[in-house]
């Protein structure tokens, strides 16, 4: 593997992309578009701007994730993604193994020391998410970006995570039978 994202990681808010300001640059794009095209109408089309929505909202939806636990073999990838669906990379003797479901497909591969998972749903929808770590790999960016056959241009997010070590909580709990919730400091035992 050309590189290793495994750990922990928390989104840093401080830095990344605002689907609102990533919205109002792509209104911006569309209305150039038009108006280069000849449109007397300022601003995008109604029927770009309703195509458009639903890929922003899809991306908000699926980069709202504030935590990424990613597991790493010399086979396999996880991404697993607090609230929301895992990301999932398979490799045989370095190649990207395309993994199908229900939904369509998912493809990973490299470009350079970047992983890139494809996912391709029957509809003609196709999310792209890259990952790449900093040199020191206590900074990961996540791009994500979602295209369709029918919207008028590509949605892109890009998202920055710490790496963190999670620190076990000071109190246990465990549910028993007969007392219900029991908490302690320590480990307990039913």
């Amino acid at each position: 593997m050309p590189a290793d994202f495994s750990g922990l990681w928390a989104r840093d808010y401080s830095r990344g992309d605002s689907v609102n300001q990533v919205l109002r640059d792509a209104y911006y794009e569309l209305a150039k578009k038009n108006y280069n095209n000849g449109q007397a109408v300022p601003g995008p089309s109604q029927r770009d701007v309703s195509m458009l929505i639903p890929l922003a909202r899809l991306v908000e939806l699926i980069t709202r994730t504030d935590q990424l636990a990613i597991s790493q073999t010399k086979h396999e990838i996880l991404v697993e993604r607090k609230d929301d669906f895992a990301i999932m990379c398979t490799f045989f003797n370095g190649v990207a193994k395309p993994i199908e479901n229900a939904f369509g497909k998912e493809t990973c591969g490299w470009t350079g020391d970047r992983l890139v998972s494809v996912q391709d749903f029957m509809d003609g929808l196709r999310v792209v998410n890259q990952f790449d770590t900093s040199e020191d790999r206590q900074e990961l960016r996540v791009i994500t970006t979602a295209m369709s056959d029918t919207a008028p241009m590509p949605f892109t997010i890009t998202h920055y995570y710490r790496r963190f070590e999670r620190v076990p909580g000071r109190f246990e709990c465990i549910e028993t039978l007969s007392r219900k919730r029991v908490c302690g400091i320590g480990a307990l035992t039913p």
